[in-house]
């Protein structure tokens, strides 16, 4: 059997396993998964370990003021601008083991495997693990590769509070991850992105690579209800004013509108918080956020227009409160067709079923490509299931796609010669 164009320049599919096993030692959740949430005791400690496997693999760490960890491979050319692999290492409270980490690791076997080869590149290639991607302790999402790309201020960032009142720049401070650079000060020849695809598609068509082409949009509106607070048993469901009830139609409001608007386009709540959630009590007041996401920038927005116009007048008809706060957005993105042109070739060149993909999720990805040539490359997980601790792939998916970012990367940063 002839070997396919390639087929000697591939990861240590084993090497990446074995990492990709150690990382989620570091917060455990209960289930198998992993609960490792940005600027936690466990996020610096999962940190900690990734710096010593680039310090033991050659390369330089630098930090910005956002916690964002850069570590660099050097270049032969001193004025060529560095290519970028990233993702995250944070995770939801019952998050997989894969959704982000796959991508910060797979960047950093590419690196192990070009010391292997002893393969010295023209640009430098640098691994970068961005600060709070999932957006699930501090909102929104993805902020720190926002305020890298400009899109928040690096005050707005710090400003952010959790659940319980801590602010994200104190956090930052507490763990010790605070760098001295300035965001958004580094510049990249382009920016490699590697992810599960947190969706179906891959495993029903059968494909080991996804060669993903645009990003969809989204929007988060954080929405606050204010009722009155009263006994559930005593007080009449004519005098009731019910933030829960009008909770329950905004969220039937989210599933019509997203359902309106297919194929593409998706709405719902995954966050709800009652005060003073008593079993007992209606609550005076409830906060949750919706989550759209389309492909079609005027969808988007139409979606947005729609179920906010729907939420007042279902709280108006209850007498209940009601303000709404867009704490995410993201553009649909359509990502850099040439390297989107040397995914595919890579794949090609050894020998894997791929396709064309749009991604459902965010992804840092989605910032950088306002700022750099930007690509990302998928490969399958079970079920299409993530965001849970029953999140899974295989070696040799995981693998299969590192194949193909190393190639396509080694493409970009240009072999020295």
């Amino acid at each position: 059997m002839v070997a396919a164009p390639g087929e000697n320049l591939r990861v240590n599919g084993d090497r990446l396993w074995d990492s990709l096993m150690d990382m989620p030692k570091i917060g455990p959740a209960v289930a198998g998964g992993n609960n490792r949430e940005t600027l936690t005791d466990v996020d610096k400690q999962g940190r900690d370990l990734f710096k010593s496997w680039c310090d033991a693999a050659g390369l330089t760490m630098g930090v910005d003021k956002m916690g964002t960890m850069f570590a660099t491979r050097p270049g032969t050319d001193l004025d060529a601008l560095p290519v970028y692999i990233g993702s995250h290492l944070d995770t939801q409270p019952t998050g997989g083991k894969f959704d982000g980490v796959l991508g910060v690791l797979a960047g950093l076997e590419v690196v192990r495997s070009l010391n292997d080869l002893g393969i010295e590149t023209k640009h430098p290639i640098v691994v970068t693990n961005w600060t709070n991607e999932e957006g699930a302790r501090f909102a929104p999402a993805m902020v720190a590769s926002g305020v890298f790309a400009g899109v928040h201020t690096l005050e707005y960032a710090y400003e952010r509070k959790d659940p319980d009142g801590k602010t994200f720049g104190d956090e930052l401070k507490r763990i010790g991850w605070l760098g001295d650079e300035e965001v958004g000060a580094r510049k990249m020849h382009a920016y490699f992105e590697y992810h599960i695809e947190q969706g179906p598609i891959l495993e029903a068509e059968d494909k080991q690579i996804g060669v993903v082409t645009h990003g969809q949009g989204l929007w988060w509106l954080e929405f606050t209800l204010t009722g009155r607070e009263a006994h559930t048993g005593s007080t009449p469901m004519n005098m009731r004013v019910n933030a829960g009830l009008a909770m329950g139609r905004i969220l039937e409001a989210v599933q019509t509108v997203a359902m309106d608007n297919q194929p593409g386009c998706v709405g719902g709540v995954g966050q709800v918080f009652f005060s003073p959630n008593s079993r007992n009590v209606l609550p005076g007041k409830v906060v949750f956020t919706v989550d759209m996401r389309s492909p079609d920038q005027a969808k988007l927005d139409a979606m947005r227009a729609r179920i906010e116009k729907e939420a007042a007048a279902i709280c108006e008809k209850l007498g209940v409160g009601c303000s709404v706060e867009a704490v995410g957005h993201f553009d649909p993105v359509t990502f850099d067709p040439k390297l989107v042109a040397s995914v595919r070739k890579a794949a090609d060149d050894l020998g894997y079923s791929h396709m064309d993909i749009i991604s459902g999720a965010g992804h840092d990805a989605c910032w950088t490509a306002r700022v750099a040539p930007t690509v990302m490359i998928m490969c399958p997980c079970v079920g299409g299931l993530s965001h849970n601790e029953a999140e899974d792939i295989s070696k040799e998916w995981a693998s299969a796609g590192a194949d193909v970012l190393l190639r396509a990367v080694l493409e970009t940063a240009e072999i020295a010669g």
